[in-house]
């Protein structure tokens, strides 16, 4: 059906596409697909049914049917991701101007290596489980925990993209945490180093730079940052460690700001509410605001509604 505005569309369809250049900075029109978001969101709830089964796929399951279950979703995942990874190491060949390799190969191995670090995985996670339910004492049990708790399922997502990280698989990793950061409030960068036993209360605001470094046995509060001192170098600074150290046994409460490569939190440290911290900390310290001002002010002449108007 013609429109009197049919040019004008034209036009702009035109203008559109040329301007799809400007968004294309490491690929050509003719170099390939790459990695699919949805698709790795797809993985990633697939992995939540293989590492937590009858709490997010299904939940009729016997001894006699775990096996071949987990082995048909495990064989679905390494289609999904061998696909996916494809893409990523293709992405990643022609933005470092590498000559073409065996890409179907190389996805093959990492997935292979990344799949054999699951055990170890479902292994911490099950002290991340337990770190949560021993530290919250509005917890039922630990399948409401399983079920409910945004710090756990930001966890489950990180420690999977990290062992992507480690066998240097671009992309991907970074597209995994960000989705759980979009899901949960909770940024935690894939390339960080957490250890075992961790928990994060509340986990709103939660902020884990990628060279960050936390110890096991670790508690941390809505609002942490774990961060870099200064970003003013840009690129300049990457593969620089810039986030602190956290050591064993360490709790952070809310709106806490810890930030620098060169600082250490030694072990056994407590740090209160709201402190900002760019030095290190010696084992066994308590830090704390002194004498925070509270402002009172006197409103019982005030006209109750006078002031909701206001």
């Amino acid at each position: 059906m013609y429109s009197p505005f049919e040019n004008q569309l034209k036009e702009l369809v035109a203008g559109i596409t040329a301007n799809h250049d400007r968004f294309r900075f490491n690929i050509s029109w003719d170099s390939g697909a790459l990695p699919n978001r949805n698709k790795i969101i797809g993985i990633i709830s697939a992995f939540r049914e293989l590492l937590f089964p009858d709490y997010f796929g299904k939940q009729d399951l016997t001894k006699n049917t775990m096996e071949y279950y987990i082995g048909n979703l495990t064989h679905n995942i390494f289609e999904e991701l061998h696909q996916q990874v494809v893409h990523a190491l293709k992405h990643q060949a022609i933005k470092d101007n590498e000559p073409y390799t065996d890409f179907q190969e190389r996805a093959a191995s990492i997935c292979c290596e990344f799949l054999s670090k699951v055990p170890g995985v479902m292994e911490i996670l099950a002290t991340d489980v337990q770190a949560a339910f021993d530290g919250d004492p509005a917890a039922e049990d630990k399948d409401e925990i399983i079920f409910s708790y945004p710090g756990v399922f930001a966890l489950f997502v990180y420690r999977l993209a990290h062992e992507l990280y480690l066998l240097k698989v671009p992309l991907i990793p970074r597209i995994m945490t960000e989705y759980a950061h979009s899901r949960t409030g909770i940024d935690i960068h894939a390339g960080a180093t957490i250890g075992r036993y961790f928990f994060m209360d509340h986990g709103t605001g939660i902020v884990i730079g990628e060279t960050s470094e936390i110890g096991g046995y670790v508690t941390i509060y809505q609002g942490v940052t774990i961060g870099a001192l200064s970003t003013r170098g840009g690129q300049q600074l990457r593969g620089v460690k810039r986030h602190p150290t956290i050591e064993d046994r360490v709790t952070i409460y809310s709106g806490a700001s810890i930030l620098g490569g060169d600082t250490v939190i030694g072990h056994d440290v407590v740090i209160g509410s709201n402190v900002f911290i760019t030095e290190s900390i010696p084992p066994g310290t308590t830090i704390s605001l002194k004498n925070q001002e509270l402002l009172y002010k006197d409103r019982s002449h005030v006209d109750l509604h006078q002031s909701f108007e206001e």
